[in-house]
């Protein structure tokens, strides 16, 4: 019987057990952040703030053809309070990222890969996607992706992420311990955080967030759009209600207590005809 409750207790863990995602904090409104120096060439177009701390000035910001375009609201924070406070913040996100245990080790290579929510490393300290990669969230919207390396990131010109069953570019990160490269081309999706540089070469989409630490990010006539997580919307309602995955949970959670009641009211029952 001890069992049996140990196991029905096992069951409502797992189930509500979960990933929890990496806050960004103050760098949670930008979409491109560098600690050296940011420079573009080509017209490219960001969605979301950049910053540059403490790197004194960025290159191929508008007016003008072949420039950066700041969809509006975004703003530009160069070595100021706003970028400092983001810059502490991607240090916090960084860490906490490379500092999460490990859920499996995989190839190097990504593409063609369908993997679920979960903390991901390979024996070769590296990452690259060529083809496609596919992320199944497994009907939960709040389920994360943290791709740990010790070293570089490499996504091909061929490369695309693309997501299924509730899947978001907001929940997945990578923590990069050296440099990203995204390949002319490429569509890549995701949260950047790589302690050194980030390139975004010729006509490379990116929907999420390019966040360098301590280097800088490069542009070439890109699309950088700042990935947001919606608030989960129950049907019928504004806002706030309970999603279908934490209904679930809920239902695991009370099936496993009734089953833990059950077990209890079994052992007094022995109990009392022993007596």
């Amino acid at each position: 019987m001890v069992a049996t409750l140990a196991a029905a207790l096992l069951i409502v863990s797992a189930a509500l057990a979960a990933e929890p995602t990496v806050p960004l904090g103050n760098a949670d409104p930008f979409a491109v952040l560098a600690g050296e120096t940011i420079t573009n060439t080509g017209a490219t177009t960001i969605t979301g703030d950049v910053g540059l701390h403490p790197g004194p000035a960025v290159a191929g910001f508008g007016p003008g053809a072949d420039q950066v375009t700041l969809v509006p609201p975004s703003a530009l924070h160069v070595a100021d309070a706003v970028a400092l406070a983001a810059k502490n913040a991607l240090v916090t996100a960084y860490n906490d990222a490379a500092g999460r245990d490990v859920t499996a080790t995989i190839a190097t290579e990504l593409g063609g890969a369908t993997l679920p929510g979960g903390v991901y490393n390979s024996d070769a300290g590296t990452f690259q996607i060529t083809g496609t990669l596919t992320l199944d969230g497994e009907n939960d919207p709040n389920a994360v992706w943290i791709f740990q390396m010790e070293s570089t990131l490499l996504a091909t010109g061929s490369s695309n992420v693309a997501f299924i069953r509730a899947a978001d570019a907001c929940n997945v990160f990578w923590q990069v311990g050296s440099s990203a490269v995204i390949e002319p081309g490429a569509t890549f999706s995701g949260n950047i955080l790589a302690l050194t540089s980030i390139s975004l070469q010729t006509g490379a989409t990116l929907y999420g967030r390019a966040l360098a630490r301590n280097g800088s990010v490069t542009m070439d006539t890109n699309t950088i759009t700042r990935a947001v997580c919606l608030p989960d919307v129950g049907p019928g309602t504004g806002g706030g209600s309970t999603s279908g995955t934490e209904d679930a949970h809920l239902f695991i959670l009370a099936g496993g207590l009734f089953a833990v009641a059950i077990g209890v009211l079994a052992m007094r029952r022995r109990a009392s005809r022993s007596n």
